[in-house]
């Protein structure tokens, strides 16, 4: 949304849940990044190679600053996220929806890479927030360790509480490296997951358009 010529107003925290008021609190102690880096070179071990050779002896250090990178989630709020919203809507009194949304994250019982589109809709009440915050919001959550089901209603109930619309639609759709590269060895699979709150669970023809408008424009 065009933030020119809006009041902007910052939400309260009250009245929200803890993953959606705070980031999550560090473990403590926190393992330095050089124990870090000795786990690195002890997994390599483990798989079979030697961490000593010249090929992987900054292999820990490039691991753990990736991990820097594929796990800021961990240190950001999704309250900060979508704190500023804007009034000026025009009278605008339908759904906004904002889909095909890449994310990459990982799966917390293997830590592989799971990654795929995420497609949100709510309808505001007087206030709208703007449209990149909500792609903002999915890597808040999608940069942890995570199962796709975790992450959809996360995702869905800190837009219902910080924004407080009259409802909320999201669906993700993702592939699992777990399930592709390993196990059952099924590329190509993929794992829709949707949560709905407000009048997209109260009424059918809600949740009707708002699936006709994703596959219609997948056509």
């Amino acid at each position: 949304m065009d933030a020119k010529n809006t009041i902007v107003a910052p939400w309260p925290k009250q009245g929200l849940s803890e993953h959606v008021r705070a980031a999550p609190t560090p473990v403590e102690p926190r393992p330095t990044r050089e124990q870090a880096e000795a786990a690195v070179r002890t997994l390599i071990a483990f798989a079979g190679d030697d961490p000593d050779r010249e090929g992987l002896l900054d292999t820990p250090k490039r691991v753990i600053g990736a991990y820097e990178e594929l796990y800021q989630g961990y240190r950001e709020c999704p309250v900060e996220v979508l704190d500023r919203t804007f009034s000026e809507t025009g009278g605008y009194d339908d759904f906004v929806l904002v889909r095909d949304i890449s994310f990459n994250s990982h799966c917390e019982h293997h830590m592989m890479p799971f990654y795929g589109k995420a497609h949100i809709a709510y309808t505001p009440v007087e206030r709208v927030v703007g449209l990149s915050k909500l792609a903002r919001l999915i890597d808040v959550y999608a940069l942890r360790l995570q199962t796709q089901e975790h992450l959809t209603s996360q995702v869905a109930t800190a837009i219902d509480e910080i924004l407080k619309p009259r409802g909320v639609a999201v669906m993700i759709e993702a592939e699992h490296m777990c399930m592709s590269l390993r196990g059952v060895e099924k590329p190509g699979a993929l794992t829709l997951t949707t949560h709905f709150t407000g009048t997209f669970r109260d009424d059918a023809s809600e949740q009707v358009r708002f699936m006709t408008m994703l596959r219609g424009a997948q056509r």
